[in-house]
């Protein structure tokens, strides 16, 4: 019985260093989040980083390190909901970005997909953390339906994007914040449970190596479930009283923020299971071993405790699954997947939005705008250089979004044209928020 228990459980007490922890909010939905993150604080050495092209917003943050990305390309007013631009803003200032991510273990990326600095920067900041051999997790939001197809396409596409340059990705749907949320719950409370979830991960995984537990893991543990990852799902709930720690393994893996995905088919799982004193090896292991049994046979599951005293009666469980790349994705509820756009590489072009030219350009119909090609950026190795004419060979060449042509672009105008209309109840502030 014990052989078959340790056969798919690790536990590691060995002491540890300190890893050094990150967050970097791209754009208007990343700055939100570590507004909100800041505001409620964490333990161990973690450490805030906000990007955005809009000098405003940037102004505002609590972070304690802000970098206004492409001030020649933007001149501090955004990227406009252009992916493209959010990209390019992004590229230009690679080389602050990768000093201020320079001696970090883990970098967490937060965005809003489907505006233009979350949705273009994002993956450039990505490419730069894992140049610099850096565990990159990204945890970023979809639209609400609401927003038009449009703006659900342009998301769909950075996530993708985003999937190529980062080593574990989650991504939370707006959508599903409406079945956690009442009438009387306010936009504000609802986008802080998904800001919540990013919390959670950040502080899950802090917690475990540097917070002391019955259990205790290390760095290398974090590695083990999360480098190379790919697609994941992260859960995190809390109970009191009996039974607690089986209520809160249920809840965590059956959030509705996980849009009706499984753990089924996980090849890892790490689990922080946290609460005050009376915390006991039998609580630990029953919530483990649901977890467990919900993943299947073959997963790996690593999990640690942490105690913390303001806990008292209250017990959390925190899940981050990973691996389903390797087998096959999440298991789902049977609802209709939506269109992915296809990504393809294309070759420098003229047409790039650049600079003041491209600040005049905006007189320009919108469809005509968004025509343009984007460039194809692929990371490339070796050290950086300041030099400002081999800069741009050494941000890292990843594979860039590309544009329809222009009559495709204009027939799938003319089919949201109808859904545009219904959406501009939405407020302009929700749009920015998002951007």
């Amino acid at each position: 019985m014990d052989q078959d228990f340790s056969s798919k459980f690790s536990f590691d007490d060995a002491a540890n260093e300190e890893a050094k922890i990150c967050v970097v909010g791209v754009g208007g939905g990343g700055g939100n989040a570590i507004n909100n993150m800041v505001e409620k604080g964490i333990h161990g050495s973690v450490e805030f980083i906000a990007v955005n092209t809009d000098s405003q917003a940037l102004a505002e943050n609590r972070a304690p390190q802000k970098i206004q990305a492409g001030q020649s390309l933007t001149s501090g007013l955004g990227a406009g909901a252009r992916p493209s631009v959010g990209a390019e803003a992004v590229e230009e200032s690679s080389n602050e970005i990768k000093q201020a991510l320079d001696g970090y273990d883990m970098a967490f990326i937060t965005a809003g997909m489907g505006g233009g600095t979350g949705t273009g920067g994002a993956p450039v900041v990505a490419a730069l953390a894992r140049s610099l051999d850096i565990l990159t997790v990204a945890i970023v939001t979809k639209p609400f339906d609401c927003e038009g197809q449009r703006r659900m396409d342009t998301a769909l596409e950075g996530i993708e994007l985003l999937r190529e340059n980062v080593d574990t990705l989650i991504v939370i749907p707006n959508e599903r914040l409406l079945d956690i949320a009442d009438q009387d719950t306010s936009l504000i409370e609802a986008f802080e449970k998904a800001d919540a979830v990013l919390y959670n991960a950040t502080r899950g995984i802090s917690d475990l190596i540097t917070v002391h537990g019955l259990i205790n893991l290390d760095f290398a543990d974090v590695q083990t479930t999360m480098k190379d990852g790919g697609t994941a799902l992260m859960g995190s709930a809390t109970a009191s009283g009996e039974n607690r720690s089986e209520k809160a393994a249920v809840q965590a893996i059956s959030s509705p923020l996980l849009d009706g995905l499984s753990i089924a088919g996980a090849t890892n799982v790490l689990v922080n299971i946290t609460s005050g004193p009376s915390l006991g090896i039998r609580e630990a292991t029953q919530a483990t071993s649901v977890i467990q049994k919900e993943a299947g046979d073959d997963v790996e599951v690593i999990f640690g405790t942490v105690i913390d005293e303001e806990m008292e009666d209250k017990l959390r469980v925190t899940v981050i699954a990973t691996g389903f790349d390797r087998n096959e994705e999440p298991e789902g509820n049977g609802e209709d997947v939506r269109r992915t756009v296809p990504l393809e590489e294309q070759d420098d072009d003229p047409s790039q939005y650049k600079g003041e030219t491209n600040l005049r350009e905006l007189d320009a119909p919108a469809y005509e705008r968004r025509s343009a090609p984007l460039r194809s950026r692929q990371q490339q190795d070796g050290p950086a250089d300041d030099a400002d004419e081999e800069s741009s060979e050494e941000n890292p060449k990843i594979r860039r979004l590309q544009a329809d042509d222009l009559s495709e672009r204009e027939d799938r105008d003319e089919r949201a044209r109808s859904d545009d209309e219904e959406d501009t109840d939405t407020p302009a502030f929700l749009r920015k928020m998002m951007d």
